[in-house]
């Protein structure tokens, strides 16, 4: 499977997601939060353990679906990154595909590129693998070792954005900067 080499990120880029609000403001004028819940904290915590610079926003509604943070953040639904919990059929082991908002899963190359047949687990299983519930599950602070594989088309987009621990907070990357943080295998799982 060729793909195109992923491009280092523009300087701009760089500089976008790296700046943090003074004020209680980010610059795109959402509100950043209060007093954050446990999940959305272990992911900050996650964030500083691999040296990324984030900013967690509390949207004022809910992220649950790529469309819905799109429109929370003013992003196109590319840019968002859904984050999908599947179980190998024969392992029983979690694997988190990082997926564009614009895609569908292709389940048949998710299979070839991990080696093992997936099912969709049940939101128990997502969160005993993640800590997280269905609709917050980020890309950082899992509670358990996943493998983490990451949608090749989500490298056409300066920065991205990720669910922060709930569906209602998220955080702005740049897309090699979350591939370095997860050690996500680059792919085209859709």
């Amino acid at each position: 499977m060729e793909r195109a080499p992923a491009q280092e990120p523009s300087e701009r880029a760089l500089d976008s997601a790296s700046r943090r609000p003074e004020n209680g403001m980010t610059h795109r004028g959402r509100m950043t939060m209060g007093e954050k819940p446990a999940a959305v904290a272990r992911v900050e915590a996650a964030a500083i353990d691999k040296g990324l610079k984030i900013s967690v926003v509390e949207t004022s509604s809910s992220a649950r679906s790529a469309e819905e943070a799109a429109q929370a953040v003013g992003a196109s639904v590319g840019q968002i990154v859904k984050s999908l919990v599947f179980r190998g059929r024969d392992t029983g082991k979690a694997y988190l595909l990082l997926v564009s908002g614009a895609n569908r899963v292709d389940e048949t190359l998710a299979v070839q590129t991990i080696g093992e047949a997936l099912e969709r687990p049940d939101a128990d299983f997502v969160r005993s693998a993640t800590g997280f519930a269905i609709g917050g599950v980020s890309p950082l602070g899992a509670t358990a070792e996943l493998s983490v594989y990451m949608d090749e088309d989500l490298f056409q987009h300066a920065t991205v954005w990720a669910a922060a621990g709930t569906h209602k907070h998220v955080f702005e990357v740049v897309p090699l900067q979350l591939r370095s943080a997860t050690g996500a295998v680059i792919c085209r799982i859709a």
